[in-house]
């Protein structure tokens, strides 16, 4: 038996999400840091100002602000190079004099204690401010680690380790947590991806022989046309199902990754798909129209196609016994490429719709029922393939009866 290729290296995996909004200045967010440093110098502003409010009170106290002088002046004259006190006067208005004077620059000494000490809170608040920001960024230096070791998981390189060193504190309990949660994830991928490559042997071979046989039979020239042309439609529905297994296998083998990418037109895989689904949706009496405009994106053609494919199905299939359409379109909004499949139907519940995606699931009642229109993996299918490139599918009831299904993907 050969043995099982190595699976390939997944990409880090797509970080748009069309759903979430666009995130805001990296000066902007509101991260544990920024919180932290306005917490450490907010605690030291509020510190500040109590204790200047204090040394103020004090002062203001100890000055005795708007009391009179501690002395009278009964009899001579007094001179003052700072306040302009009146000559000839009688006592008692030149102690009146004296206590303004003196209070006046009572007041100035507390105001200039005042603003210095204002600029001086201020320049260590602006201090305290930049070392709570350096402190937080040592303190939070671990979390960095993890992250960062989070992100190249999230690339599917489950090989990596946080290994944080220091003391044993909660960071380092998480750290260790976290790696306990990589070796077992690692290990249960491994299993996957050798479960997967045996799986794909087991199904290549089948086929394999299948295409053989089908061109064996071909190669006689003495095979009647029927039995010709019948090979050469089995021969082709034979390679479309070994290029959907190894999409499939492909797609498993990489974590939802894609691996290989190429550009393809979202208008030509709905037309594909819209050709082969033809001459069924013509025996139900179910008419197909759109328009597909160009719509590229970057992927694998076998897995959109088999997205196209299962939606068109199903919009033929689930729909109503006269009178029906489907109308299939495709083009490029808001800078991404989108696929949408509407049809007439049976009325569906809003409640049941996120059921439609889920495995071997399909909507309760009669027009959902019956094997042959599937087993109930089609929208599964189309939904993981919709993710592993980098974007998403939502269906809505349509007003009427039917849905309204639309494969948004990034270009």
């Amino acid at each position: 038996m050969a043995s099982t290729p190595a699976p390939p290296q997944a990409p880090p995996k797509p970080t748009w999400d069309p759903r979430r909004p666009a995130p805001p200045l990296p000066w902007l967010r509101p991260t544990i840091r920024i919180r932290l440093t306005l917490l450490y110098g907010g605690m030291f502003l509020i510190a500040g100002i109590l204790l200047l409010s204090i040394i103020y009170l004090v002062a203001a106290q100890a000055l005795n602000v708007g009391s009179e002088l501690p002395f009278k002046i009964t009899t001579g004259r007094v001179a003052s190079d700072v306040c302009n006190l009146p000559t000839d006067v009688p006592a008692d208005v030149m102690n009146k004099a004296m206590d303004s004077c003196v209070n006046d620059q009572r007041q100035h000494a507390l105001d200039n204690l005042l603003s210095r000490s204002l600029l001086a809170l201020l320049g260590l608040a602006i201090i305290a401010f930049a070392f709570g920001y350096a402190m937080a960024g040592r303190v939070l230096s671990p979390l960095g680690r993890i992250l960062r070791t989070a992100r190249a998981v999230a690339g599917s390189d489950l090989s990596r380790r946080i290994e944080l060193d220091g003391p044993d504190d909660e960071l380092k309990e998480l750290a260790d947590t976290f790696d306990d949660m990589l070796e077992r994830l690692e290990r249960a991928f491994t299993a996957q991806q050798r479960f997967v490559g045996n799986a794909s042997h087991e199904l290549r071979t089948p086929l394999a022989i299948n295409r053989t046989l089908l061109e064996v039979h071909l190669s006689d020239p003495g095979a009647p046309v029927e039995l010709q042309q019948l090979g050469k439609t089995l021969l082709a529905t034979n390679e479309r199902s070994e290029q959907l297994v190894e999409g499939l296998l492909l797609l498993a083998r990489s974590d939802n990754q894609i691996v290989e990418r190429k550009p393809v037109d979202l208008a030509e895989v709905a037309e594909q798909a819209v050709d082969q689904v033809h001459g069924e949706a013509a025996a139900k009496g179910v008419a197909i129209r759109g328009e597909q405009k160009s719509a590229m994106v970057q992927g694998n053609g076998v897995l959109l196609e088999r997205v196209a494919l299962n939606l068109v199905q199903n919009a033929v299939r689930y729909n109503v016994p006269e009178d029906g359409w489907v109308e299939v379109t495709t083009a490029v909004e808001h800078g991404h490429a989108v696929l949408t499949v509407s049809n007439t139907g049976p009325v569906v519940p809003a409640y049941e719709v996120d059921n439609l995606f889920e495995p071997f699931k399909r909507l309760r009642g009669a027009d959902r029922t019956g094997s042959d229109k599937g087993v109930g993996l089609g929208l599964s299918i189309v939904r993981s393939v919709a993710r592993a490139h980098g974007g998403h599918i939502t269906a809505q009831p349509r007003e009427g009866g039917g849905l309204v299904m639309r494969v948004t993907l990034p270009v």
